[in-house]
């Protein structure tokens, strides 16, 4: 399995309140927006970027799902 070397924000999701995940969330979205505008005009020097985001976006709302099940 590979290891993940720098701790992502969504890792820490545990401890996050679920208003500070739905900060995150936002923000995150809004990069994934820009992004993809920026992409659609002229590629990206990386564009797994892109993927990168979608798959934070989504841990994001699973932590955010478990919080507000949780309750």
């Amino acid at each position: 399995m590979a290891d993940k070397k720098n701790k992502t924000a969504t890792q820490d999701g545990a401890v996050l309140s679920p208003m500070e995940l739905k900060n995150k969330l936002r923000t995150a979205l809004e990069k994934r927006a820009k992004l993809a505008f920026q992409h659609n005009v002229a590629p990206l020097k990386n564009p797994m970027e892109l993927r990168h985001l979608r798959r934070e976006i989504a841990r994001l709302k699973t932590h955010i799902f478990r919080k507000e099940a949780a309750k």
